[in-house]
């Protein structure tokens, strides 16, 4: 059955996974970014510098770097029932705490440690996949993850009315807790409603945890570098907290986060080598292999679609508060059309990459992204407003259809590994995200966006020349030693 056939409509089997699993990403966005449309009560009531609250932004999506990486592994080995339930549940307590802070230090942790929650992203990738055939999965993980993202839209739309619905200086913080609580019911509905499998399915796991598998010395060489800008993204995280900056980290507690990095990087390193030493001494059979250059250049589109998203809805309603002087309710509501696009174009991303082919569609996309943020860094106090967020709306068009795009191609690479490859991606979106919103601490949104634009140029050429469209076959070995062969086309 093609794409364009799958009924959305209906509430049974592999859809009525889909529309379970694409809520419970919704509600975890709507947690993640309840945050932003709140600047100007969360500066009024701490009495925040510019500078903290671009701080409590980046902390926003620092931790999701490690926490990626970490919930694909567990995905892999125990399943997305239960780890989405688990992070759910998880998530609405930290929103609890937050809307309970009474001071910008444990505002600033309970943010730090929300970011956990943008991990629940990569649960789903892996449900999704398990659930959808090959000519499916580009459009099934794009609606999965276009509906999940307008959790950003949902709360910067509603939440700021909310607010005002409870009234009084404390309606921020109810409007809050209000996500939390429906994400703590939603974590025991999602739990009893869903399966890891259609019925008579094998779950793929990796013979290996603790890190990636790869398949030749160049991939192992390629892996070891591409750990290294996630580690580097939390470095300068702590350098901006550090002394030098704002001050929030002494010199003895920056050295020792810095230390505790460089002990965690020479960890992960170790346990890619015992995971992956044999590739040194024995060719591993062809029936096992698939190429990491693949997983790389999907980390580098995803870490400038994803990650510019979040780092754009994390300052848009800021930045059309500042640039037009609207009151925080209308600033949310415009700005929500940035994220609102993903309805349309995440899952569009997905089934033009079904159709027309994962690298050209990928490649067409970014070439728009770059055109569209070149079009934002002209945006203006003498501009129309509503041509502003018509060039706003344009441009999130091309990044979400291009995050669509890049998870059409994720669980195409190697399935038993789906989790790790979308773990890893995700982690680069956070990556992105870590790095834009630093470099919007410094500089102007004008500069911001062509930052962004310049980055794109960068992974269109790295897409271009280093991608391979999937063909054919991916094999996979089942527990009793036979093979199993999935179609990829």
């Amino acid at each position: 059955m093609s794409a364009m056939k799958m009924n959305v409509l209906s509430f049974k089997d592999n859809i009525r996974v889909l529309h379970f699993t694409w809520f419970a990403f919704f509600l975890s966005f709507v947690m993640w970014f309840n945050l932003a449309p709140f600047k100007e009560s969360v500066m009024a009531a701490f009495d925040l510098t510019p500078q903290e609250w671009k701080t409590l932004l980046i902390l926003n999506v620092a931790l999701t770097i490690p926490a990626r990486i970490v919930i694909g592994m567990l995905v892999d080995r125990f399943g997305p029932k239960i780890l989405y339930s688990l992070l759910l549940g998880f998530s609405s307590v930290l929103c609890f705490l937050f809307a309970m802070s009474n001071s910008f230090e444990m505002m600033a942790i309970m943010r730090f440690l929300m970011g956990f929650v943008g991990a629940g992203f990569v649960i789903g990738i892996r449900m999704i996949g398990e659930w959808f055939p090959a000519k499916q999965v580009g459009v099934a993980e794009g609606i999965y993850g276009g509906w999940g993202n307008f959790g950003s839209a949902a709360a910067a739309f509603t939440l700021p009315t909310l607010a005002l619905m409870y009234g009084g200086d404390n309606g921020w913080r109810y409007a809050m807790a209000t996500t939390g609580v429906i994400s703590l019911v939603y974590a025991v509905i999602y739990y009893f409603s869903v399966h890891n499998t259609p019925k008579g399915s094998t779950y793929f796991k990796p013979k290996k945890s603790g890190a990636m598998e790869v398949t030749s010395k160049g991939d192992f060489l390629l892996y070891a570098i591409m750990n290294l800008p996630m580690y580097a993204a939390l470095a300068v995280l702590n350098w901006k907290l550090g002394p030098a900056n704002l001050g929030m980290l002494g010199a003895t507690a920056e050295l020792a986060i810095y230390a505790l990095l460089a002990a965690v990087l020479i960890y992960q390193f170790s346990h890619i080598y015992r995971i992956n030493k044999h590739v040194f001494t024995v060719e591993v059979p062809e029936i096992h292999r698939y190429k990491f250059k693949q997983v790389a250049v999907l980390d580098l589109a995803y870490m400038v679609t994803f990650g510019s998203e979040l780092a754009v809805v994390s300052m848009l309603p800021g930045f059309f508060m500042d640039t037009f002087g609207l009151t925080q309710v209308l600033a949310g509501m415009l700005a929500a059309g940035y994220a609102f696009m993903n309805l349309v174009a995440r899952p569009g991303g997905g089934l033009f990459s079904d159709k027309f082919g994962r690298k050209k569609t990928l490649m067409f996309l970014l070439a728009g992204l770059i055109v569209g943020y070149i079009l934002m860094s002209q945006i203006g106090s003498g501009w129309w407003i509503p041509l502003a967020v018509i060039v706003t709306m344009m441009c999130s068009f091309f990044v979400q259809a291009g995050e669509g795009a890049v998870f059409a191609m994720v669980p195409l690479v190697k399935r038993r590994m789906t989790g790790q490859v979308a773990g890893m991606a995700g982690a680069y979106g956070n990556v992105g995200a870590v790095t834009f919103l630093t470099v919007f601490s410094f500089v102007t949104p004008q500069v911001f966006f062509l930052v962004i634009a310049a980055a794109a140029v960068v992974t269109l050429g790295a897409v271009a020349l280093f991608m391979e469209e999937p063909a054919g076959h991916m094999a996979e070995v089942l527990p009793d030693g036979t093979v199993e062969m999935i179609d990829v086309t």
